[in-house]
């Protein structure tokens, strides 16, 4: 843990010096060490008040001294009454699948680890842990951001819904899935260039939840924007998209 702690410090610095020197071209998410909430809460409020960055990333899971820990623990909740504060978002990014999930899924075929189709997965289970788990009821201005336009969420949404309204257990939520989609979730575009998806995610979350991102080094710019640019969609929502919920979302100038 203080290796951790002082590593996002020094990262966040690090980071801070390279927007400045950008002439406003940057922008930055802060770095934090979950394995010490406490900590990451600090760090999260200097990176945001003092460095001006506007919100946090993570990746995936935190591997801790308890095992590997998702954000739906108990834990966490100071963490997200933290990001709730100044509203400003998480992004989560994925991480590939741990301990024996990892091995089945790669045992006789290493193509489909990473991002082929190991981190979707991962991805989207971590998402629904914190809906079901109740994150977004105890934290209802907390903001959270997925790539790949939404990890398959947006296109499994309804059949997850239903079959957890069907579910003999006694966890239960506020809203429904589709709901915290279009309240608190964000998705972008990063690494999924594809029309088809693109239409269900905006049936899914609408216009004004979908943020343009390339994922390099998975997939280059120039493929991104060639391919948002001549996507079927009105040019308004082109707008929204491209620019303008990112704007919103992340306090930058327009």
């Amino acid at each position: 843990p203080d290796v951790a702690v002082s590593t996002a410090t020094r990262v966040n610095d690090f980071l801070a010096a390279e927007i400045a020197a950008s002439s406003g071209r940057l922008a930055g998410f802060a770095t934090v060490a979950l394995q010490d909430v406490g900590a990451a809460v600090r760090e999260l409020t200097r990176a945001v008040t003092e460095l001006g960055f506007c919100g946090a990333m993570v990746n995936g899971y935190s591997n801790t001294s308890a095992g590997n820990l998702y954000l739906d623990e108990d834990r966490f909740e100071p963490f997200w009454r933290a990001l709730e504060e100044p509203r400003v978002p998480l992004y989560l990014h994925p991480r590939l699948p741990s301990g024996a999930v990892q091995e089945a899924i790669s045992r006789g075929h290493p193509e489909l680890v990473g991002a082929a189709w190991g981190f979707a997965p991962e991805t989207a289970t971590h998402v629904l842990r914190m809906v079901y788990g109740g994150v977004f009821d105890r934290h209802p201005q907390a903001q959270l951001v997925i790539g790949h336009l939404g990890e398959m969420l947006p296109f499994f949404a309804g059949r997850i819904q239903r079959a957890f309204e069907y579910n003999p257990y006694s966890q239960r939520t506020r809203k429904r899935l589709q709901d915290y989609l279009s309240d608190n979730i964000w998705v972008t575009t990063s690494g999924n260039f594809n029309d088809q998806a693109l239409i269900t995610a905006l049936l899914t979350v609408s216009a004004d939840r979908i943020m343009f991102a390339s994922d390099y080094p998975y997939d280059m710019s120039t493929d991104a924007a060639r391919w948002i640019e001549a996507a079927p969609i009105s040019e308004n929502d082109r707008r929204k998209i491209c620019y303008g919920n990112a704007a919103a979302l992340f306090g930058l100038p327009r």
